[in-house]
């Protein structure tokens, strides 16, 4: 318990910073801290850890990663419900499978390339209000005070927005399953 204390007191400022610096909602921050200590003490389980500075902060790039890749399943879960039978295919599995598989990642490349696209075609207002809560997770209040807009006008937009998106990607969802 001494040694997990004393690298908690040499890593724990620069990698709280570290993940601060990458991740701009702070309980999401806290959180991956959390899971990054938590890996630490349980990795005592196997081998042991012989670099233990890049150890940590490689583990939290990895959980970074993966809560950017939970927040973008998210997004397309808003922007591609549907009921998915037990035949038929799930669009958002399909979009963060990591394979390999070619056919997969061209689908996703079209994907990404068709929300582009949709985003293009978003009144101006809109667009960055999506961009910035989803893409670039600005929570609505830092929005709305960089802006001077009000906070139910930035709500609304981004509403309007996901309720284009989701009809215009729908187009592409169909031309997949009926291809």
């Amino acid at each position: 318990m001494k040694n997990i204390n004393s690298v908690i007191n040499r890593f724990g400022k620069n990698l709280s910073g570290f993940i601060r610096r990458r991740v701009t909602n702070k309980p999401d921050a806290e959180d991956i801290l959390q899971d990054v200590w938590y890996q630490f003490i349980t990795a005592g389980d196997g081998e042991p850890i012989e670099e233990v500075g890049n150890w940590l902060f490689r583990v939290a790039r990895n959980k970074i990663t993966d809560s950017y890749r939970k927040k973008k399943l998210d997004l397309m879960g808003d922007l591609l419900y549907s009921e998915v039978g037990e035949d038929e295919l799930d669009f958002k599995d399909l979009l963060f499978d990591d394979s390999g598989n070619p056919e997969t990642k061209h689908l996703r490349n079209l994907f990404w390339k068709e929300l582009q696209r949709a985003l293009q075609e978003l009144p101006e207002e809109q667009k960055n209000v999506f961009v910035w809560n989803e893409l670039e997770d600005i929570p609505f209040k830092e929005i709305a005070e960089s802006t001077g807009e009000n906070l139910n006008t930035l709500i609304s937009r981004k509403r309007y927005a996901v309720l284009y998106l989701r009809e215009r990607l729908m187009i592409l969802y169909e031309e997949i399953l009926n291809h």
